[in-house]
């Protein structure tokens, strides 16, 4: 099932469909449906300028950003936080012995924040390997890298099994076992939020959103053009693939509603 869910993933990509569908309509030149393989050629390349350049992405991100505001620390404490993988590159860290992060950066940088900010609070870490074809640990770079950001070894305790959202959520689950009360936060990028939050509350782990790693300014980008078309393509692929998680888990029954809110 999830080397099934890996390989569907790949055809929910815009950018991987428009390609398909180009390289198609090229294969199609030399036979006698050239007419129709020119038209893909044409309507791939129209396609990839226009999502590409367009302000499409952020239209896309911008309501899954907004779903979920700012955490208020006004409201006290938390007794633990799970911070969800996804800002480590595993294979590279491994292949380099280092640590390298992606654009989801703000996951760690936040887990040093909270970590420092509420001494008392329990700090979970949730990601294993999550590919088919390169291996590599993400928390066992995690773990590294916050020590090496000053955090004390055992502060952050590591889900090292999990592979996507699900397991993510059922593990940590296992690991806090929260007590009726507590108050844990969930921290992950504002983007991918409503589906965490969907997830876990069919787990049965009631979690507080704490989004970091905004990709747009707010409602005013939703006019913002990009300015290469790699960032616009980039943009709509990670949308579109977190809306399509959104409708499947909903269907599947591993999120509480198609659209989750505070």
């Amino acid at each position: 099932m999830f080397v099934f869910s890996k390989i569907a993933g790949f055809f929910a990509i815009p950018s991987n469909l428009m390609i398909l569908m180009g390289l198609f309509g090229a294969l199609l030149l030399r036979t006698s449906l050239a007419r129709a393989g020119r038209r893909l050629v044409i309507a791939c390349l129209i396609l990839l300028t226009v999502v590409g350049f367009s302000p499409i992405g952020n239209v896309l991100i911008l309501p899954l950003e907004q779903r979920f505001p700012a955490w208020d620390a006004s409201r006290g404490a938390p007794d633990g936080v799970v911070v969800l993988g996804g800002a480590v590159t595993p294979d590279v860290a491994l292949a380099r012995n280092d640590v390298a992060l992606n654009e989801a950066a703000e996951r760690m940088t936040a887990t040093v924040e909270l970590a420092r900010r509420y001494p008392n609070a329990r700090i979970i870490f949730s990601g294993g390997d999550a590919s088919i074809a390169y291996s590599g640990n993400e928390a066992e770079a995690a773990l590294r890298l916050l020590e090496r950001l000053g955090l004390a070894p055992g502060r952050v305790v590591a889900e090292n099994q999990s592979r996507n959202t699900v397991e993510n959520a059922v593990f940590s689950k296992r690991l806090a076992a929260p007590k009726p009360g507590e108050r844990w936060l969930l921290v992950t990028s504002a983007f991918h939020m409503p589906r965490a939050m969907g997830i876990f509350r069919t787990a049965g782990f009631p979690v507080e959103a704490y989004p970091v790693d905004w990709r747009t300014r707010g409602t005013e980008d939703a006019l913002r053009p990009f300015p290469t078309l790699a960032d616009g393509l980039r943009r709509t692929d990670t949308a579109v693939r977190e809306w399509a998680g959104l409708v499947v888990y909903r269907l599947t029954g591993r999120s509480s509603e198609l659209f989750p809110a505070p």
